[in-house]
């Protein structure tokens, strides 16, 4: 299956789901100039990431950075909320401190007056290498590449987790950023994270869980469904499911779920006779709902290679039960076993 295979809407179907003061001298002044003049990488809701070449300075090179910018097209009101999401982000972004957490540069404002943060640069996103590598139909990632990004995100969770009370709240592939050749790999994008209580590792009281639904914990799926909020307690082993689906990404090279979006085209032209393509589309929705929140199956695997521990951490966070889901300082003696 290959991500060019889908038709259009479809594509655009798969984005939507997927979409979520160092290194300068006292007194130097950063100067980001307005989007024309960068090249996008990305973008979520109310923010687009830019690329910004710094040029050399005396003695030395400089770094690229990887530039958060809120959109200016929105209305005035809503520039001002996703310019609060972004501030909020920036003040905990900067407070952090990881080999395994992208590296805060700066926040200013561009040249129009839009607001930005700048981050270190890396070469990939988890989800740009997992479409390249579905489009040139290259199977599974190797075990090594993805015990590699599990280890790493795992370190990154546990430092969250526990140094900072912190749940990430929107853990998936496109917040998986990869350096070199999986060097090694770090956790970004912050703006909807979560304060924890320190005794049971609770999200606090009257916050509320943005996330992705494609990667949502069970519980999570609960607590869009039900008005009797005060039943449902979400903890950072919420984030821990959605790692496990994130590893599970590297296995099957796509969005958990989404083959139950795709177009079947004999299935349609039964269902053509009796009703029309407004009803297909409503059943494959209903089933894509469904399975929001469930533990999708295994793809094959090659057999000559040794899946073992990926698989094992996949089944083991991707419990039904937050109870039975390892912490993430857990799922180190996994991936060492």
């Amino acid at each position: 299956m290959s991500f060019n295979s889908f038709k259009t809407p479809m594509k655009n179907r798969i984005h939507s789901l997927q979409n979520g003061e160092f290194g300068e001298s006292p007194g130097r002044k950063i100067v980001i100039p307005s989007s024309p003049s960068l090249e996008r990488l990305g973008y979520g809701t109310g923010v687009s990431v830019y690329l910004m070449e710094r040029g050399p300075i005396s003695g030395g090179y400089r770094s690229p950075w990887a530039v958060k910018k809120v959109a200016k097209r929105y209305d005035n009101q809503e520039n001002q909320d996703f310019s609060k999401r972004l501030l909020e982000e920036a003040e905990i972004l900067k407070k952090l401190e990881h080999p395994h957490i992208i590296g805060f540069r700066t926040l200013t404002k561009a040249l129009d007056g839009t607001w930005c943060m700048a981050m270190e640069k890396a070469e990939n996103s988890l989800m740009d290498l997992i479409e390249q590598r579905l489009d040139n139909q290259a199977g599974p990632f190797l075990p090594q590449q993805i015990n590699r990004v599990g280890v790493d995100i795992a370190k990154a969770l546990d430092y969250l987790h526990t140094e900072k009370l912190l749940m990430h709240g929107d853990m998936k592939s496109g917040n998986v950023l990869i350096f070199g050749d999986f060097r090694l790999a770090k956790l970004c994008d912050f703006g909807v994270t979560m304060t924890l209580n320190e005794a049971n590792g609770r999200v606090i009281p009257e916050q509320f869980y943005v996330g992705t639904q494609a990667w949502s914990a069970p519980e999570v799926i609960k607590l869009d469904e039900t008005f009797e909020n005060d039943e449902v307690v979400i903890t950072c082993k919420a984030d821990m499911f959605s790692y496990g689906l994130t590893i599970w990404e590297m296995f099957s090279l796509c969005v958990p779920h989404v083959d139950l979006l795709q177009d079947n085209e004999e299935e349609e032209e039964e269902l053509e006779e009796q009703a029309d393509e407004s009803y297909a589309s409503a059943i494959d929705d209903f089933a894509y709902h469904e399975a929001l929140g469930t533990r999708p199956p295994l793809p094959d695997l090659p057999e000559d290679l040794d899946y073992s521990a990926a698989v094992a951490v996949f089944i083991a966070t991707t419990e039904v039960d937050p109870d039975k889901r390892p912490l993430a300082s857990e799922v180190m003696s996994i991936w060492n076993a």
